[in-house]
C-alpha cells in the first residue's frame, strides 16, 4: 500500500459584495507539510460574479487569484513571502482579510499526491 500523506485545504471564496453576504467558491489552497507543497488552483466563474455584482472588477478579482497562486509558487511576484517555507505561505494566505477574495475555513485528508489533490478538490469543489 502506498503510504499517504496528511494535507490541508482551503476554498477561496469570491465575496463580490461583503454587505449582501453572497460568495462563491473560486479557488482551493493544498499545503502538505510532508512534501513541503502549497498550491492554489483557481477557475473564475465570471457568470456568475456579475450575477451577484453587475459592476464587479472582475480584472481586479481574476488579478487577486493570480496574486494567490504566486504566493504559491514563491515566484517574484510573492514579495518577501517567497522567502518563507510552503507552511508559513499557507497560514498567511489562510489568514482573514478584509477582501472580495477571501479563504474559507481549513479541512484535512490524507493524500499520496497532493498536487493531484488540489486538480480533484478544484474539480470538485470549485468548477
Amino acid at each position: 500500500m502506498t503510504e499517504r500523506d496528511v494535507f490541508e485545504y482551503a476554498l477561496l471564496r469570491v465575496v463580490p459584495r461583503a454587505e449582501r453576504g453572497e460568495c462563491f467558491n473560486a479557488g482551493v489552497l493544498v499545503y502538505c507539510r510532508a512534501k513541503s507543497f502549497v498550491a492554489a488552483r483557481t477557475y473564475l466563474d465570471e457568470t456568475k460574479l456579475l450575477a451577484l455584482d453587475p459592476e464587479a472588477d472582475v480584472a481586479g478579482v481574476r488579478a487577486a487569484l493570480r496574486a494567490v497562486e504566486g504566493v504559491c509558487t514563491g515566484g517574484e511576484a510573492a514579495g518577501q513571502a517567497a522567502q518563507d517555507d510552503a507552511g508559513r505561505r499557507f497560514r498567511w494566505l489562510i489568514a482573514p482579510r478584509s477582501t472580495v477574495v477571501r479563504p474559507g475555513p481549513v479541512h484535512t485528508g490524507l493524500t499520496t499526491d497532493p498536487e493531484a489533490e488540489a486538480e480533484r478538490l478544484l474539480g470538485l469543489l470549485v468548477r
